[in-house]
């Protein structure tokens, strides 16, 4: 699970053209998402603040705007953190030997928590399984590319689309949404909203840190020296998810 986690981790994902009769349109436009940005990067690291070392943000890629790069940018944090913060969570419940109560297939086959560390789990999974987790994965990702505005064109960056706002991309009805799939968070202030994506950029930061550290660890013994010993060598290879 924990190689899907990070294989998905690396996966990446164009605004419109503005009219020549209005060129100050898109600097005014750029120019906002460029000071959103700074202002989000000094919440979340009052210390550091704003730092672009490699000029990324003032930068174009596939021929949008700087606008559309400033949002691509944005919205692939905000998904790498998110796959992060999942992976790294996972990889501790797998660690301990939590899994489904229910068996892995018809045939009654349990899940794989004795198979060792969440690599080794992974691989001792059936293809078809994970084929399916891999396909389930790559739906979303379609979904979340397709539905609603799209980031680069003007809407906002990590905003995962609502099923019910699209049930024509559903193939089947889908009674809750993925992301706050009870609505709590409906009736939250603005501000209120503003402060969890500062606390969520920053512990999907860390959880970038957290799962690597665990595989390299588990690669190379001693690479993590606070997790030597730790956790266990792995002979496999973690980017090689049919290996």
């Amino acid at each position: 699970m924990m190689k899907l986690a990070v294989l998905a981790a690396v996966a990446g994902s164009a605004a419109a053209f503005v009219p020549a009769a209005t060129p100050a349109r898109g600097s005014v436009a750029t120019q906002a998402a460029l000071d959103d940005l700074k202002e989000v990067a000094e919440k979340s690291n009052p210390v550091l603040k704003y730092y672009d070392p490699l000029n990324l943000a003032t930068t174009t890629i596939w021929g949008n705007d700087n606008e559309a790069t400033i949002g691509f940018l944005r919205h692939a944090e905000i998904k790498h953190g998110r796959v992060a913060m999942a992976a790294f969570v996972g990889y501790i419940v797998q660690s301990n030997g939590f899994h489904f109560p229910w068996p892995m297939t018809f045939d009654g086959t349990p899940f794989p928590s004795a198979a060792g560390s969440p690599p080794e789990q992974w691989d001792a999974l059936p293809d078809a399984a994970k084929w399916q987790i891999i396909l389930f994965i790559g739906f979303l990702e379609w979904f979340s590319e397709a539905a609603g505005t799209h980031y680069m064109r003007g809407g906002k960056p990590g905003q995962f689309p609502k099923f019910s706002d699209h049930s024509e991309l559903i193939p089947h009805p889908v009674p809750l949404n993925l992301f706050d799939p009870f609505g709590f968070s409906a009736n939250k202030s603005e501000e209120a909203k503003a402060n969890g994506l500062i606390k969520e950029l920053n512990n999907g930061r860390a959880a970038q840190f957290g799962i690597l550290g665990f595989l390299a660890e588990q690669k190379v013994e001693g690479a993590v020296p606070l997790l030597k010993g730790v956790v266990p060598h792995y002979a496999g290879e973690p980017m090689a998810p049919f290996a």
